[in-house]
């Protein structure tokens, strides 16, 4: 079935609020967050503070709004994995799935640039940081609920499905992290980091890490006097 192309009010609709949350994020991220109003926003964009609210119910609002549609394009791709996934397997492919997608959507919004600005931002304003911390608390609920569902199990009796999605979400912020300090700053590079650092998520709760360790998984040296 094919979904029809938006008419040009929504066309116009979306300009709009591409345009305010551009212009918002180039604000916070060059004077500051605290020091940016809402009426330096929509004089810029040249639209009245009532057009403001009807996207945006505040200034808060406006400034996770690209980073809503990546968590977005993820929880969508997750509750479309095959159902055969294990818990991991499922975030895994769901989150490279959903970077894939996410490259594209948020060009189409802000430069790579500019969201990776408004990432350090957010880190450095406490503020954006204490919201960031909920948001990514109630989010890391939502996918719990999502991995439960899919493995049959009640969330609020069995911790497992919370306890991978901490884990999953540990190496998203790790990843984050490394991406923001790096030299490569595209979102083909945030994406290889994601892969690799996902790679390391098994090893990384195993017992040991020293080579040779037992319960490393790695083949363990004959000891002195065993049979060949």
């Amino acid at each position: 079935m094919t979904v029809p192309a938006p008419g040009l009010r929504e066309r116009k609709k979306q300009r709009t609020r591409d345009a305010l949350i551009r212009v918002a994020l180039e604000l916070f991220t060059t004077q500051g967050y605290e020091r940016t109003t809402v009426d330096e926003i929509v004089d810029a964009v040249e639209v009245s503070q009532r057009t403001f609210f009807r996207y945006f119910a505040s200034k808060e609002e406006v400034a996770f709004a690209v980073q809503h549609m990546v968590e977005t394009l993820f929880v969508s791709a997750l509750g479309q994995r095959p159902p055969g996934e294990g818990p991991f397997d499922a975030l895994r492919h769901a989150v490279l799935s959903a970077w894939d997608q996410t490259g594209e959507a948020i060009v189409e919004v802000v430069p790579v640039e500019l969201y990776l600005r408004t990432f350090q931002l957010i880190e450095s304003t406490p503020a954006l940081l204490a919201v960031h911390l909920r948001r990514s608390a109630e989010t890391e609920e939502t996918i719990a609920r999502i991995i439960a569902e899919r493995e049959g199990l009640d969330v609020d009796e069995d911790p497992r499905p919370r306890i991978a999605v901490a884990a999953f979400s540990g190496v998203m912020r790790v990843t984050g992290q490394m991406w923001v300090r790096g030299t490569d700053q595209s979102l083909e590079a945030i994406r290889a980091l994601t892969e690799r650092y996902l790679d390391h998520l098994g090893p990384a709760l195993a017992p040991h890490w020293r080579p040779g360790a037992a319960g490393d998984g790695a083949p363990q040296a004959p000891a002195a006097g065993d049979a060949p």
